[in-house]
């Protein structure tokens, strides 16, 4: 599970050889919520504090999340991404 960004308690990550669409998983605690980086369709569930977060990180970095989406398929390499401050 190869973590990209971590702030506030919440860790995003990549698995390798995911499916598709391309999306990303968040942990908080006990909660893990999926995240499709193309739409921001939410499977799981979160706290609402955090869920916020978690959007506004992914609307910052959409394309930094399809271009990891697409390095670790082809490689199985991320960047790390900034995270939220």
């Amino acid at each position: 599970m190869p973590e990209i960004s971590r702030f506030l308690g919440i860790i995003i990550f990549m698995n390798f050889n995911e499916h598709n669409p391309p999306h990303f998983h968040a942990k908080y605690g006990d909660y893990q919520i999926v995240v499709d980086i193309e739409t921001g369709v939410i499977e799981g569930k979160f706290p609402p504090r955090s869920l916020k977060l978690v959007m506004e990180w992914h609307e910052l970095n959409k394309v930094e999340l399809l271009r990891n989406w697409y390095s670790i398929k082809e490689t199985g390499k991320i960047e790390k991404i900034k995270p939220l401050e």
